[in-house]
């Protein structure tokens, strides 16, 4: 049954086939093959049963919400008070393009929204300040894998529901991993700045610290209230995602004044064609999740494995390699649905916390946002800046390599160091 299950996913995956449809066609080919059509309407069972859950509602909002804040002012004063804080260094504005990074990634949730909306801003001035413009990029785009990372996240969001996880106990852990990954790519950037002889940005200046600091504190406002309502018990992660498409309306409308109804339309439509292509995988990966469990296969893959090595250092570095391999080739949401369930059973084997091997799971497969072939960061990227994709595919390695480094560092550190993503 693995063989049939497998087989039909890879093949209809190598005929083109979308990924949704593939994984809900190998299943109902693998129950057919298993149980025949007597137990077909399992295939529209499970698929119900894997979308009725409380707490998919948050990915639909915080995909609107960051789709509002994307295209709206806010990204610009963000960066613009990053830049008052820190232009003053060498190469400091790529520092900024990091840290309005980070910081957008604590509003939209999306490594892609993410990049675009850092991107659009600073690319340009990045250019005309002297900068590669292949390296701004890049830069910009690895920046926006913290999107997925540092909460709130999506990924974590599917991750939770299908690990059976606390969605709060993942947005907690998913600072420090964030924060690291943003300090790799900092330092990398300030050498590459000292390296090309790029130049300072605008001299400190206590007034347009202010004066900056004002016009953005509604965006600094949104992770503070979305955080802080999740983790002071006011409001559920799926709550918390409702407060913020309602918080970005009334900043868009109200303070920055730059939603318009056509807009607006436009960005529920396309939020609303993101969603649905989330909740359609998660719809299929119900069917296919249910053949996993009703022939054990996880479990046959899990004893397979250990038969190999019952080292689980080894283990999880084999584990590692697959994920960021499976980050190349799928779309990070896919990749958690589909690979989640395989897993669990040879983690919790390991003795491997579930809330580790979540936090390395997103990471692992965000890294993937910049990996060609398949990499979405980089896709945004070069559309902003009509660069083709393979220049800035080389441009992006330094970033590539810093940020596998922290990866491991995440696989191996609890293991070593108590309370490390607790």
């Amino acid at each position: 049954m693995a063989l049939i299950l497998f087989g039909m996913f890879i093949v209809l995956l190598a005929v083109g086939v979308p990924i949704g449809f593939s994984i809900c066609s190998a299943a109902g080919i693998t129950l057919f093959a298993g149980l025949g059509d007597a137990k077909m309407m399992m295939l529209a069972q499970r698929m119900f049963v894997a979308c009725d859950s409380f707490s998919l509602i948050a990915v639909p909002f915080f995909v609107f919400a960051g789709d509002l804040l994307a295209g709206g002012k806010i990204s610009k004063v963000l960066v613009e008070f990053c830049e008052s804080l820190l232009g003053m260094i060498k190469g400091g504005l790529s520092v900024v393009s990091v840290l309005a990074g980070m910081f957008f990634a604590a509003i939209s949730g999306s490594g892609a929204a993410t990049t675009a909306a850092v991107g659009a801003t600073l690319v340009p001035e990045l250019k005309k300040r002297g900068y590669k413009e292949d390296q701004a990029a890049a830069l910009i785009a690895a920046a926006g894998t913290i999107g997925v990372v540092i909460p709130p996240s999506v990924p974590m969001v599917l991750y939770a529901v299908i690990a059976e996880e606390s969605v709060n106990n993942l947005f907690q852990a998913g600072f420090l991993p964030g924060f690291l990954m943003g300090g790799i790519l900092i330092a990398i950037s300030i050498f590459q700045a000292y390296k090309n002889n790029y130049p300072k940005g605008v001299s400190f200046n206590l007034k347009n610290v202010f004066n900056t600091f004002l016009k953005a504190i509604p965006g600094i406002l949104m992770p503070l209230i979305i955080l802080g309502g999740i983790f002071s018990g006011y409001f559920t992660p799926s709550e918390a995602a409702a407060v913020a498409v309602i918080y970005a309306l009334i900043v868009s409308t109200f303070v920055y004044r730059d939603m318009t109804w056509k807009k607006l339309y436009a960005t529920m439509l396309g939020s609303a064609k993101t969603s649905a292509v989330i909740m359609i995988i998660i719809a299929c990966s119900g069917p296919f999740g249910w053949a996993l469990a009703n022939w054990k296969i996880p479990e046959t893959i899990s004893a397979a494995v250990l038969s190999l090595s019952t080292n689980k250092y080894i283990i999880l570095f084999l584990i590692s390699v697959i994920i960021l391999i499976a980050g190349v080739f799928m779309e990070t949401s896919s990749a958690i649905i589909l690979l989640t369930p395989v897993f669990l059973p040879l983690i919790r084997a390991l003795g491997v916390s579930t809330l580790h091997f979540g936090i390395l799971f997103v990471v692992g497969i965000a890294i993937g946002m910049i990996t060609p072939p398949v990499a979405i960061n980089l896709f945004v990227a070069s559309g902003i800046t009509n660069l083709p994709l393979t220049k800035i595919s080389k441009a992006v390695i330094p970033y590539l390599i810093g940020l596998i480094v922290v990866f491991l560092f995440i696989v191996y550190g609890p293991l070593f160091i108590p309370g490390f993503l607790a």
